[in-house]
């Protein structure tokens, strides 16, 4: 479980494939703190850390997770929004994330707005999820490669997110521009009250 509040950005050091699975192996600001077994968010999707080399750390994504996150169009180098798992003492900042990327979106658009930005994002609409929750709401949450955003201009097909100076720069907001592909996951409460609705 997850608050969609990015702890750090991590960096691709080195990606391998086997398979249908790919290793990545990244660095980040806390890898000294992390275990093996732990799970950590990397642009929204749960990982869990394989191997642990001095200040590099491995995760595993399979052919499913690749399907619907942007993971396999990572390369060296990139940037990966990186939280570890919530602790339940503390406050929840975000919104209530599981790591379970829904689908992906495409950015239309980013657009200055007085030091701040709007950026828009389009997805394939699909009559049969949205009635399971897989859609958006006027002020509702949203997580966006990992960050807890709060929605507006909501449509059938896409959303806009504003994002302040500090989240575009402690995140990967910095490096998205149009035609860049980011992970949606949808909230968990909206597609909870969906399929109560359908029963």
């Amino acid at each position: 479980m997850f608050s969609g509040i990015v702890e750090a950005t991590a960096v691709v050091t080195k990606i391998v494939d086997e398979q249908s699975n790919k290793h990545f192996t990244l660095t980040c600001p806390f890898t000294s703190e992390l275990k093996i077994d732990q799970s950590v968010a990397h642009n929204g999707v749960c990982l869990t850390v394989v191997n642990i080399s001095g200040n590099e750390y491995t995760v595993t994504a399979m052919a499913e997770t690749l399907k619907k996150s942007n993971l396999g169009k990572l390369k060296v180098g990139d940037k990966v929004n990186v939280e570890r798992s919530m602790i339940m003492n503390g406050r929840l900042d975000g919104h209530i994330v599981q790591g379970h990327v829904d689908q992906t979106a495409e950015c239309v658009g980013v657009e200055e707005a007085g030091g701040s930005w709007y950026y828009t994002f389009h997805y394939e609409p699909n009559k049969e999820k949205a009635k399971e929750g897989y859609l958006t709401v006027e002020k509702g949450s949203v997580c966006v490669n990992g960050v807890s955003l709060t929605v507006v201009n909501s449509k059938s097909d896409g959303f806009q997110v504003g994002i302040i100076p500090y989240t575009h720069d402690h995140t990967n907001f910095c490096d998205i521009e149009k035609g860049t592909t980011v992970n949606l996951e949808f909230d968990i409460i909206g597609k909870y009250i969906a399929r109560i609705s359908a029963i």
